[in-house]
């Protein structure tokens, strides 16, 4: 754990050279450090994740939110999230100006002069399913974390949700580069227990590098502590399979 930490907002090059916004903590240490993207989930860039990415500060990364929904500002964030989220998902973050926000952001983290040239992206909800992407469309990550990401596989049509992304990116597997960490709740809808099943056989056809950590009495969203289905237990230990991921793939000197 490192003793001090400098979190400020930050802006990079991202899609289509737009600038856009980003919430970044680093640790105050000497020795250059490994790197994360993080990838909010569909609520925005709230409080929760800016804690997830002080989290990664203070264990000795050097972490990047970028706020996806930048776009739709300027304003206060729940304000711009809320129209990117009556917009929908599907319109107001479709999948090839993600995967070029996040590469912008993977090379701005990867430039700073505290890196050790090695990055990788953690997401959840629907960061989730564009770390999955990430980790087939970005070449230049060493990692990528997949927490709870829906719609990997295609999805039945919700006439509820008429702008949800039901396609899914499954497809895009073979060219899944980065190797892949994904943590699962057993209670959740999307991704359920099936459909995690068919991202895994997929995967395991493919020969794929990834693991996946599944955990019984969680659903959907259970790491986030303001979340009404946080569930602190696997959450603890879920983040124990993160840091020991990253641990492995980020925390070298690039060769």
């Amino acid at each position: 754990m490192k003793e001090g930490m400098i979190a400020e907002v930050v802006a990079f090059t991202g899609h289509n050279g737009d600038r856009i916004e980003g919430y970044s903590a680093r640790p105050t240490a000497a020795e250059p450090v490994g790197s994360v993207v993080v990838l909010h989930h569909a609520p925005g860039l709230d409080f929760w994740c800016k804690e997830v990415v002080r989290r990664f500060a203070e264990c000795g990364y050097a972490a990047l939110a970028p706020n996806l929904y930048h776009r739709r500002g300027p304003g206060h964030w729940a304000e711009v999230a809320a129209a990117a989220r009556a917009e929908g998902l599907g319109k107001a973050m479709p999948n090839d100006q993600v995967m070029g926000d996040i590469a912008g952001a993977t090379d701005y983290v990867k430039s700073q002069p505290g890196s050790n040239g090695k990055a990788g992206v953690i997401g959840f909800c629907s960061g989730g399913r564009q770390a999955f992407l990430a980790a087939c469309d970005v070449p230049t990550l060493d990692a990528a974390v997949d927490c709870w990401g829906g719609s990997i596989v295609p999805q039945a049509p919700d006439p509820t949700k008429p702008n949800a992304p039901s396609r899914g990116v499954i497809h895009r597997a073979p060219d899944m580069s980065a190797p892949l960490l994904g943590i699962f709740g057993n209670d959740d809808t999307n991704p359920d227990p099936k459909q995690v099943d068919d991202i895994e056989r997929e995967l395991t056809r493919l020969g794929k590098e990834f693991e996946f950590h599944r955990y019984d009495g969680a659903g959907h969203g259970f790491f986030a502590t303001d979340h009404p289905h946080y569930q602190q237990a696997q959450a603890v230990d879920g983040w124990k399979k993160v840091f020991a991921f990253f641990d492995v793939h980020l925390q070298s000197d690039a060769s």
